[in-house]
């Protein structure tokens, strides 16, 4: 018989990681084993990700914001110019209250006539018109108040309409004054009219209860009254309103003026 030779065990490859079976009763269980090259090695866990950094803003202030500054109404002047009228210049510079304020802020300057102004002469148109547009607007309120008067149609009514229009505007003049001179010049006769002096010569002939020629009765017609030379309180009231220029008052007239 050959001689018994050894049997060599075959050689195994090795396995970094072999499964182990224990079983207990027929039912395996696998279990890794870890191999020698990697027994000693530990689990790296993996980094935990960095706190987020706060970044904190430097803090800005934003300017305060002002109140928009509101600009004092600066008053306006207007110089008159050949062939102005307060009632053009009110209507052109938008003068709230009309002619009548831009009169009542400018009547010193004026003077009684309204109708009357020189070129050259300076008007305040702003402030100064409407504080006078608000005082009128004040006094036609009183007025609506107040019951309305009733003049009688006739001399005695003509003239004590006229006297309180008169009043309202700072021209001067009685009841006497008017009366006497009415009676002079036209007997109270509204409609009278003078076609033989000289003025009846030049195309102008005096007219009315004060016998006005035409032209002054334009110059010194009072606003709020007729524009017709015949109307007796519009006759009345200009006659009066040249007297105070001229004379200073109708009571001084006393003869032809």
């Amino acid at each position: 018989m050959p001689g018994l030779g050894k049997h060599r065990r075959p050689k195994q490859r090795p396995i970094a990681r072999k499964l182990a079976f224990a079983g207990t009763g027929g039912a395996a269980l696998a279990l890794p084993l870890i191999s020698a090259t990697t027994a000693g090695a530990a689990v790296t866990q993996p980094a935990a990700a960095p706190a987020a950094k706060t970044v904190t803003l430097p803090a800005v202030t934003l300017p305060a914001v002002k109140p928009a500054l509101v600009k004092a109404a600066v008053p306006l002047t207007y110089s008159v110019t050949v062939g102005d009228t307060l009632s053009k210049i009110a209507v052109e510079h938008a003068v709230n209250g009309g002619w009548q304020a831009l009169y009542e802020a400018n009547r010193s300057a004026i003077g009684a006539n309204p109708s009357i102004i020189r070129p050259g002469l300076k008007l305040s148109i702003g402030a100064a018109a409407k504080a006078a547009a608000a005082k009128a607007t004040a006094v036609k309120a009183a007025a609506v108040a107040k019951p309305a008067t009733t003049y009688a149609n006739n001399l005695d009514g003509w003239i004590r309409q006229s006297l309180d229009i008169m009043a309202r505007h700072g021209i001067p003049g009685s009841y006497n004054g008017i009366h006497r001179n009415v009676m002079r010049e036209s007997s109270g006769n509204p409609l009278a009219i003078n076609n033989w002096d000289s003025n009846a010569a030049a195309g102008i002939p005096s007219k009315g209860l004060l016998q006005v020629i035409d032209p002054t009765f334009r110059a010194y017609h009072v606003p709020g009254t007729s524009l017709d030379s015949y109307d007796p309180v519009a006759n009345i009231t200009a006659a009066c309103n040249y007297a105070a220029a001229r004379y200073g008052s109708i009571d001084n007239v006393n003869g032809a003026y």
